[in-house]
């Protein structure tokens, strides 16, 4: 997966009676699909007056099937070949209507959403009620360990061991109205039906109880999928079928799978591809941006890299204490100058700058720079004997060549401060994942992007009984305030909820927040509509994307 994930009931919206826009409603921003730069221009209004483009990516699909999946390669491809419920239109955080002409909350655990007349799948199979309550209580029902059922805890029975739709959860009275009776109030479902995890397949074409093969997946969204080889290339055809307000400019797409972000560099360099998104080192964005000859266009991100403490084995992490002189001896302006060549921003709370009720509570209490007297002070005051002895965790190209240099640049502050003693150690993804949650670090590093634009996103699915890491962190008061302000209706106390929940975790430090990123791509001056989806909902929008002869 590009990033570990586990959580239990969560999407985010911020008001609770909400009548979303009804598609074809509102204005639509218009691009004319003959060129520009690649920072201009937005959705395209002249469905396939652009010319076949291709995407260069070092991510990877895991599955095309949205009940096996939870990771940036097979979302995005999902989000461009099947419909969800609602949609969150570039550069906005509010969800809009796509598969669903509205959707309302009748009571603060009831939603009805009301299907557009006349939607079809790509193969011409119909698409009703019946399909979103197959779509959902299929992806409950594999519960794929690579999955994102785990989304799904406000319509599910709440058996992690069986997952399954709670009965009644979700009721269809007619071919287009689907009904959702939540297990709790909970603000931010609304959100939640415009990611990924709610995409409607076809129940026709779909098995129910096994995932479908990657190259025969069924939408109804702009895109179909016409052929893909795993690690190697995708390719989509403009969905004929498709009547909404995602049309796409292009009539065709390639998807170009890389497994070295130095062959993307080269690739883009030479214009064997047309984007380059998703990742390239800073470096090779800077070199890139130096020589002039493609555009490095910067959007706002929402990325988040922290370090976790294991606080449930018996290590080091158990102490407050030593947590707490970590926080104080962190350098994130040193890690962002030398590991990232300046290129991200330093983060003084688990929650990012932007979303609602943030703010910078780490440095409230350490500080912005770091101080080791007030570290020592921590460690002495608590008894605790130095140097403390500590095993810091990475995994060396999950998250690109810099995530090594991150976690040296980490360990040689701890190292010099006198008051740690620090091994690094390393794993490839799939063992590191294991590995960090039988507690073999003391302290690793991770890293997140967005469900849903929303600070609970950024809290229950770290700081609730250890977090979808399994540290063993634990904090009553932390639990009852994330119920709190997941079902609160009111905006400044939800806001005042948020920013206690950063308040007590800068004290007990179950975590250390690093840095912040953008929202990055690289593209040729033929490429219109690219920067305008480097928002941080972090959807690539290739129906908002062309490219002139």
């Amino acid at each position: 997966m590009n990033r570990p994930r586990k959580l239990l009931a969560l999407a985010g919206a911020s008001a609770l009676i909400v009548t979303l826009a009804a598609c074809g409603d509102g204005e639509r921003e218009t691009d004319s699909g003959n060129g520009g730069s690649s920072g201009s221009g937005g959705e395209s209004d002249d469905a396939g007056s652009s010319a076949p483009w291709t995407l260069g990516t070092t991510e990877s699909v895991t599955a095309m099937d949205p009940a096996g999946s939870y990771d940036f390669g097979s979302w995005n491809m999902q989000y461009n070949i099947f419909e969800q419920l609602l949609t969150i239109p570039a550069g906005a955080d509010e969800p809009v209507g796509d598969a669903a002409e509205s959707c309302d909350y009748d009571d603060p655990q009831t939603i009805t959403c009301t299907l557009r007349e006349g939607l079809t799948f790509s193969n011409g199979n119909e698409l009703t009620s019946s399909d979103v309550l197959f779509s959902l209580q299929r992806n409950l029902e594999i519960n794929d360990p690579n999955g994102s059922s785990v989304l799904l805890g406000s319509i599910s029975n709440g058996d992690a061991e069986n997952q399954a739709l709670a009965d009644g959860a979700i009721e269809t009275p007619d071919d287009l109205t689907v009904v959702f009776n939540l297990n709790q109030p909970d603000t931010t479902f609304l959100k939640l039906l415009s990611t990924a995890t709610t995409s409607i397949v076809d129940e026709e074409s779909f098995p129910a109880d096994e995932l479908a093969a990657d190259d025969a997946v069924i939408g109804s969204g702009p895109y179909a999928l016409e052929s893909f080889k795993k690690g190697e290339q995708a390719v989509l055809v403009a969905n004929e079928s498709y009547d909404g307000e995602r049309a796409g400019a292009a009539p065709q797409i390639f998807v170009t799978y890389f497994s070295d972000p130095a062959a993307l560099r080269t690739a883009i360099a030479s214009e064997q591809v047309d984007i380059a998104w998703r990742t390239l080192s800073p470096t090779d964005l800077n070199s890139l941006e130096d020589e002039g000859k493609v555009d490095v266009l910067r959007g706002e991100g929402s990325e988040f890299r922290y370090w976790v403490w294991q606080t449930g084995k018996g290590g080091p992490g158990k102490d407050v204490a030593v947590r707490q002189a970590s926080a104080q001896l962190i350098d994130r302006q040193a890690i962002a100058d030398n590991a990232y060549d300046g290129t991200v921003t330093p983060s003084l709370s688990i929650v990012p700058p932007g979303f609602a009720g943030q703010k910078d509570s780490f440095g409230e209490v350490y500080g912005d720079a770091p101080d080791v007297d007030a570290a020592k002070a921590i460690l002495d005051d608590a008894g605790v004997a130095t140097p403390v002895k500590i095993t810091l965790g990475y995994t060396p190209t999950h998250y690109g060549p810099n995530a090594v240099d991150e976690a040296t640049e980490f360990a040689d502050q701890l190292n010099e401060s006198g008051l740690f003693e620090v091994e690094l150690a390393d794993a490839e993804w799939e063992e590191y994942q294991t590995l960090y949650k039988e507690g073999a670090y003391d302290l690793f590093i991770l890293g997140w992007y967005p469900d849903i634009l929303d600070a609970d996103n950024y809290l229950t699915p770290f700081i609730r009984d250890g977090g979808f890491f399994e540290n063993g962190y634990s904090n009553p008061e932390v639990n009852s305030l994330l119920d709190q302000e997941l079902g609160e209706t009111d905006t400044a106390k939800r806001d005042e909820q948020i920013g206690q929940l950063q308040d007590l975790t800068a004290n007990d430090v179950p975590l250390i927040p690093s840095w912040n990123g953008q929202n990055v791509a690289v593209a040729t001056g033929k490429m219109s509509g690219v920067e305008e989806t480097l928002d941080p909902t972090y959807i690539f929008r290739f129906w908002g994307i062309s490219k002139s002869e």
